[in-house]
């Protein structure tokens, strides 16, 4: 159970707003690849040239030239892209296993400052310098991708510490929405100061990084344990804490009995040693070998690719399947991003009530493919309200359920009862787990667009629907146990109260 202090909203804001700052870096790429295109095959017949006082010779304009057309340029630039998912699924393996055994407040931050570096490096440094080779601009990329790697274990480690199971699916549920608006603070970055040179919106990038990086080394708290509060899940996420008062032992870390005193439990708050508190960190096979964590990272490679399709493609199909301006379409694709946010917040809520995710997460994914049927294969999404609300429903469905494993069920993953005592893999897990995923997009972003230029977009979307499917069959062994554990709780219940009845009234059935 979570006891609230004014940290808890601290640690939220912060960690919310560090992983933001990755997403609007990833976001910059994004939305300057035209510009940069432009950039790298230049033309001396450029009115910006052509027009000017100072006229640079051909010559010297030309050696600034990496490709000869603006096919290759972007070709180019979907090697960038998927050598950076793969570096990031990569080091999501790595950063989870490194951030657990160490500081979660070094990681973060080292990993913000470095990563605001590379993409100085990407950006302002080498157009500014004038230095133009693809084996440089691809190994900087690469590098980026591990370094952003840090974020997404760091973060969700952090919030697991400091939020316990009761809430942590609302909450995180809530949290995860800092993807979205990281990509909506990109592109508002990018807008603002792209008529002065892409090299700027890189800039301005890597100075939030670096800011955020440095506040992250000052203000965050990466564990109640940091400032002597307990752990809101106690033994069940395996912690060893020393309390001052050893008389005191022998009562529970988190809350006092239901035959203790009030005035114990209101006038003698506990008490933790801050030092030598952090549990040992497990090894990385035996985090991947803990129960549900396979399963999960599995279902979240299926899904997680049917997630990155929609949020790289999305207004590229809506502006080429309904011939909407590319404007339009980028507006429009908003409203997938608002689904994932309130379908995501919702669910998480739902399944804390009932304290099982699996129970929640099929449903959802089974109302997502008749919808996805309907969205791609055929013309019922004619219109732009019709195509908003299909949206909004499947970034509910589809993502949302991908913020909860990414978030909340990772992080009950990492703190689970299979743990024991003495022992962290909260970090390690949600790597797992979100590398796996990753590793299932870069394939993603590799399939679709040989399956759309050889096939159609209805191939697409066929290939949505099985990887959905495949998403729930992943997960189906964990609903039939959450279910039956649901049911045999109840009829559990049902007995006690036929008991109960038995005893004071004399009735034999229970009508509950």
């Amino acid at each position: 159970m979570t006891q609230w202090t004014y940290y808890h909203p601290v640690v939220f804001t912060l960690t919310f707003f560090s992983y933001a700052c990755f997403h609007a870096a990833r976001k910059t790429f994004s939305n300057v690849k035209s510009t940069m295109a432009a950039e790298w095959t230049p033309q001396p017949e450029n009115v910006s040239i052509t027009h000017s006082a100072f006229r640079t010779p051909a010559s010297l304009w030309d050696g600034r030239t990496m490709f000869s057309t603006n096919d290759d340029a972007e070709e180019f630039m979907g090697v960038l892209d998927a050598s950076f998912m793969f570096a990031y699924a990569v080091g999501l393996y790595l950063s989870g296993f490194i951030a657990d055994r160490h500081d979660l407040r070094l990681v973060l931050g080292s990993g913000m400052c470095l990563t605001a570096v590379t993409v100085f490096v990407f950006g302002p440094l080498f157009e500014w310098t004038h230095f133009y080779s693809k084996p440089a601009y691809l190994i900087v990329w690469i590098l980026n991708g591990l370094l952003q790697s840090t974020g997404w274990p760091s973060v969700v480690a952090v919030m697991g510490n400091w939020f316990g199971k009761g809430s942590r699916g609302f909450i995180l549920g809530l949290w995860s929405a800092c993807a979205s608006v990281g990509n909506i603070l990109g592109a508002l970055m990018v807008s603002a100061v792209l008529d002065y040179g892409y090299e700027y919106a890189f800039l301005l990038t890597s100075g939030l990084l670096l800011a955020m990086g440095l506040i992250i080394f000052v203000g965050l708290v990466p564990s109640p344990r940091d400032v002597g509060l307990p752990m809101p899940d106690g033994d069940e996420s395996g912690e060893s804490i020393q309390r001052k008062d050893v008389d005191s032992l022998k009562k529970p870390l988190l809350c006092a009995s239901e035959n203790d005193d009030d005035e114990t439990v209101t006038k003698e708050p506990v008490i933790y040693d801050i030092q030598d508190t952090k549990p040992k960190a497990i090894g990385f096979f035996r985090a991947f070998l803990l129960p549900g964590v396979i399963p999960y990272s599995l279902s979240y490679a299926c899904l997680k690719l049917v997630n990155y399709c929609f949020f790289f493609w999305l207004p590229f199909y809506l502006s080429n399947a309904y011939n909407l301006k590319e404007i339009v379409a980028d507006e429009l694709s908003i409203w997938y991003d608002i689904g994932g946010i309130i379908g995501g917040t919702i669910a998480g809520f739902i399944s804390d009530r009932f304290q099982k995710r699996a129970i929640v997460v099929i449903p959802m994914l089974v109302l997502a493919m008749p919808v996805l049927f309907i969205y791609g294969l055929t013309t019922l999404a004619g219109t732009i309200i019709k195509n908003a609300v299909i949206l909004f429903w499947l970034g509910s469905m589809i993502g949302g359920v991908a913020n909860l494993i990414s978030a909340a069920i990772s992080a009950d993953l990492g703190r689970q009862k299979a743990l024991q005592r003495n022992r962290e893999a909260l970090s390690t897990v949600t790597g797992i787990v979100d590398g796996t995923g990753s590793l299932g997009a870069a394939l993603g972003q590799v399939a679709l667009p040989y399956l759309e230029v050889a096939y159609s977009w209805h191939t697409v979307f066929y290939l949505f629907m099985v990887m959905t499917f495949l998403t729930a069959l992943c997960i189906a062994p964990i609903f039939i146990r959450e279910a039956y554990e649901m049911c045999k709780c109840k009829y559990s219940a049902c007995l006690k109260c036929t008991r109960h009845e038995e005893e004071m009234t004399g009735i034999q059935d229970c009508e509950n």
